[in-house]
């Protein structure tokens, strides 16, 4: 492991949750165990506090950012689409935080990761749009697990992803294909401009995205390489890129 003295700094999100009826700023340890460890790096709890923490003021005191994924789902009026009939839970302030921080990282060539909400936030912060129909559309696959499950028989749900050919994913395991852990009703519906296609579904929804903007690299996925990531060296490797993302080290 690289001498803790000399490790980058990953700025981690985190979301607003009432925890015993009190408002508070979380992420799942999950995220942190994973990333922390397998990026080797220190790590930065960012609130989702945009009126008292400022994206501008933060983003050059890291080395990079991961949006972690969350129950929440995105405002719809962020991508223009009509807000009556959203489904919830919402965190605007993470919604707010989040499009600032983006922009701040990208614009100082700095790269940022995302997971599952995050891998939405990077679409829509690209100008895209999210569809909310994935749950009941019959021409798709299941990409959440039935409902009354239980929590670990949620994160069980598995289904394979094809790797795009010549995308940062595809180069780096080697393989054309993946299975990966699914835990989303919600999903890309217009891609974002700049964003490239690293992964999809087989009924053709977009998994993985990738973008350099300033030297820097966007890699998001829909699914969770955070969970159990320790039984999963496919999983450890999404970390590893991030690590190498972090020393501008070379991905493979």
């Amino acid at each position: 492991m690289q001498s803790s003295a000399h490790r980058p700094v990953l700025g981690v999100i985190c979301c607003n949750r009432s925890i015993d009826g009190q408002a508070g700023q979380a992420v799942m340890t999950r995220y942190l165990n994973s990333a922390l460890r397998y990026a080797e790096a220190a790590g930065l709890l960012i609130p989702a506090l945009p009126e008292l923490f400022h994206a501008r003021e933060v983003a050059p005191r890291i080395d990079g950012l991961l949006l972690t994924g969350t129950p929440s789902n995105l405002d719809p009026k962020r991508y223009g689409a009509p807000a009556e009939d959203a489904l919830g839970p919402f965190d605007p302030d993470r919604d707010e935080m989040t499009s600032e921080l983006i922009a701040a990282m990208l614009d100082l060539g700095k790269p940022v990761f995302g997971i599952c909400r995050g891998f939405q936030e990077l679409n829509v912060a690209f100008g895209g749009t999210l569809r909310r129909d994935m749950a009941e559309h019959p021409d798709l696959l299941h990409h959440h697990a039935p409902d009354g499950v239980s929590f670990e028989e949620m994160f069980d749900h598995i289904h394979p992803v094809r790797l795009e050919e010549d995308g940062v994913l595809k180069r780096a395991y080697g393989r054309d294909a993946l299975d990966i852990v699914s835990v989303h009703y919600q999903g890309v519906e217009a891609l974002g401009a700049g964003l490239r296609v690293e992964a999809r579904a087989p009924d053709g929804v977009i998994e993985a995205v990738s973008a350099n903007v300033n030297g820097a690299l966007v890699l998001a996925v829909q699914w969770h390489p955070e969970w159990k990531a320790s039984e999963n060296p496919q999983s450890q490797l999404f970390f590893q890129l991030l690590g190498r993302a972090l020393r501008n080290e070379p991905l493979v």
